[in-house]
């Protein structure tokens, strides 16, 4: 006999489809049990967040402001080589201005203060020599500006904590109409991260109040709000102490905590909302138990999210192959709170749902029961779009595109002096640097030559066009240490051409250094590693999709909309950052560029983000299918299932990342902006319209798969017999 399709307008996933939840798979068995063992799961969390967690207060001291920089570059070994024998004289040495509106070298007042800080530094471990001012070097011609210098004792992350506490104590000097600042690499660095930690603390207290609003609209009940919540911070306090350890074994960025900070945030409540929602409607539409709800529940929500993690996972790794500290570090950050988020998803979550059960709505909301499993205001959308698919895509595409076209004109480059506040004491002395000495002083080059090539080094600087003047040359060990001054500030372009050229013609080996030479290798290695990046993620992420949908065609579908959203994300940012428009409402100083990092680090995470949408409908969506097999019943059904949650996720984290853009130095500003702008078009226009659209015109074909495959895959559901 042939099997009579259910009704396309209904829920086909109706209680005969859940016998007592006797045949779930892993993941839903995993959920059973531990809905069984709830008092060994408590407790396993409770020693895993009490034991990492008494690490996490040290955390925010402990991680690096420094590592941005390319592993093996030539900038870095001529950094090494200074260190060594030019008395850390290098990029993290450190450099105080000391000016005066009226004063002079000679006033009493001035040199008093200039003694002092020679005093200061030589008292401080991290200072390896101290160079003094000197007349027609770093005494301006008006004697109203002069510049101590410092060697470093130590590597550029413990630089930069020495000037953490160092600017503060020099600060004091100042006074009788004599400013003392401390500026360079490592006071930049002190400033930005101390202004960053503030923003990302401001942010963090804006978005929480927001963040339970939204959840609290969306489940309707004051306990299911809670849910994700408990499950961010449980993953995030046992991220922050595993990072407050790491740091033992190795450098860490202090951004790795900023950005761990608001994925945990944003996946723990992308996570829960799912489960959480499914959970309900497997409780109250199907008449299960507490804990055949929860095996239920995992067996599809659960799995979708572990196919989310895995992908979510690959991203961020895939970072990890720009040669740069700071770049490893951040990734392993975030990957560390995601794999505890997920685990905490995959075991607290359930064995809490399997003990409050029905009090998960307690403190409930009048419409705390409206459309739990099934929404019909997303089942007329799906009917809608299903009925009149081109009229709804080709606006999308025609919104992304347009949206996506100035990304053709994108420029990058290294984060200059305007990421810091103008009123720290780095920005200030970068400022009075350059009034006194030229554009070029603030980013010196620092040629590193045998000695036997001295000469004919310095015939190759001093020819330059590029470079204005030429400082005293040092010769220690066998080597020569040349300063160029270049002509044009460390942002302009002109100097990473002067650079290419100057490590063109320069006899072998020697090695340009300085502060704005590892940003130049840093900025080529992201332009190199950038489309290996993108590549390696969409790969991968293309066949994790594969495995979980078991759909060529629907995978590649998922993979390729990410694109969209991204390209349309990025040609905003063009228009904000690099053009300037909204700089005065966001608050900050163009640079007439986005920062060299985005596209790659910015990339990984929206593809992550994007993911997580993907599989929360694409899952759905084959629920249907399987139990169907009708093309309809899958795109419709998929909707009305998951187009809720993927409403409140993208509305949480819009709110969350534009709480970023609103506040604290440019970059976060950059973050916020283009993360929120590519969850809000990703979720409104490719998720719950345009990707919906595509199941629509691929039809049966969506879901075919060849015979090859079938032998190869391993079988995948998101539900159960």
């Amino acid at each position: 006999m042939t099997a009579i399709q259910p009704p396309l307008t209904e829920d086909v996933l109706t209680a005969e489809t859940y016998p007592h939840a006797a045949n779930v798979g892993p993941v839903g068995r995993l959920g059973r049990f531990v809905a069984g063992h709830f008092r060994g799961t408590l407790i396993a969390w409770l020693i895993v967040a009490v034991g990492l967690g008494i690490f996490a207060p040290k955390v925010e001291t402990a991680l690096s402001g420094a590592g941005w920089d390319v592993t093996g570059s030539q900038s870095v070994q001529a950094r090494g080589l200074i260190n060594r024998d030019f008395s850390g004289l290098s990029s993290y040495g450190l450099m105080v201005v000391i000016h005066s509106g009226s004063a002079t070298t000679s006033t009493p007042a001035f040199a008093a203060a200039i003694h002092h800080t020679e005093a200061i530094l030589r008292g401080s471990r991290a200072v390896k020599t101290v160079v003094a001012p000197r007349p027609g070097i770093s005494i301006s011609r008006d004697g109203r500006t002069a510049v101590v210098q410092a060697g470093a004792a130590f590597g550029p992350n413990a630089m930069v904590k020495a000037a953490n506490t160092l600017k503060v104590t020099l600060a004091k000097l100042s006074g009788h109409g004599v400013r003392v600042d401390l500026t360079g690499a490592a006071g930049m660095w002190s400033d930005f991260n101390a202004a960053n930690r503030s923003a990302m603390l401001k942010s963090e207290v804006i978005s929480w109040p927001i963040t339970l609003g939204i959840l609290l609209i969306a489940f309707g009940s004051l306990v299911a709000a809670g849910l994700p919540l408990m499950l961010t911070m449980v993953g995030l306090l046992s991220a922050a102490g595993l990072l407050e350890l790491g740091t033992h074994l190795l450098p860490i960025s202090i951004w790795a905590m900023n950005f761990a900070l608001m994925f945990a945030l944003a996946l723990g409540i992308d996570y829960a909302l799912f489960v959480v929602h499914r959970f309900r409607g497997a409780l109250f539409g199907h008449n299960l138990t507490p804990v055949e709800a929860v095996a239920v529940t995992m067996d599809t929500a659960g799995k979708a999210v572990a196919f989310s993690g895995l992908t979510v996972l690959i991203s961020l790794s895939a970072v990890m192959l720009v040669p740069s500290p700071a770049f490893r570090s951040m990734s392993i950050g975030i990957m560390l709170a995601v794999v505890f988020v997920l685990a905490a998803t995959l075991t607290l979550l359930p064995a809490v749902l399997g003990r409050i059960g029905p009090r998960v709505d307690k403190l409930a909301l009048p419409w705390a029961h409206s459309g739990e499993h099934r929404s019909e205001r997303f089942a007329r959308w799906g009917e809608r779009l299903w009925t009149k698919p081109i009229r709804h895509g080709i606006p999308a595409v025609l919104i992304l595109a347009g949206l996506a076209i100035p990304v053709f004109s994108l420029k990058t480059a290294m984060p200059s002096i305007k990421v810091v506040p103008t009123n720290d004491s780095s920005y200030i002395g970068y400022q009075e640097v350059t009034s006194a000495f030229g554009p070029g002083a603030t980013g010196p080059l620092q040629i590193v030559t045998p000695a036997a090539n001295l000469a004919a080094a310095t015939a190759v600087a001093r020819a330059d066009r590029g470079v204005a003047a030429l400082m005293p040359t040092q010769v220690s060990h066998g080597y020569a240490l040349i300063t160029a001054i270049p002509k044009q500030d460390p942002s302009n372009p002109a100097v990473d051409a002067t650079i290419a050229r100057l490590r063109t013609h320069l006899p072998h080996g020697s090695l340009i250094g300085g502060a704005v030479a590892e940003d130049y290798d840093l900025q080529q290695a992201l332009k190199t590693k950038t489309w290996l990046v993108i590549g390696v993620v969409m790969g991968l992420g293309f066949l994790l999709l594969l495995l979980a949908l078991q759909a060529p065609l629907l995978a590649a579908a998922g993979v390729l909309t990410n694109l969209l959203a991204t390209g349309a994300a990025f040609g905003v940012s063009k228009w904000v950052f690099q053009n300037g428009d909204l700089h005065s409402l966001l608050g900050f100083s163009p640079q007439g560029f986005l920062d060299a990092w985005g596209p790659v680090f910015f990339f990984a995470m929206i593809f992550a983000i994007s993911m997580d949408y993907t599989v929360f409908l694409l899952s759905a969506a084959k629920e249907h299918w399987d139990h169907t097999h009708d093309a309809k019943a899958a795109m419709v059904g998929g909707l009305a299932h998951s187009g809720r949650v993927i409403f409140a996720a993208g509305g949480v984290m819009v709110a969350v990342f534009f709480t970023f853009a609103l506040s604290g130095p440019l970059p976060p500003k950059e973050m916020g902006t283009i993360l929120g702008v590519a969850v809000l078009l990703d979720a409104a226009l490719i998720r719950l319209l345009l990707l919906p659209v595509l199941l629509r015109l691929m039809g049966r074909h969506a879901w075919y798969l060849p015979r090859w495959a079938r032998r190869v895959l391993p079988n995948v559901t998101f539900g159960h017999s």
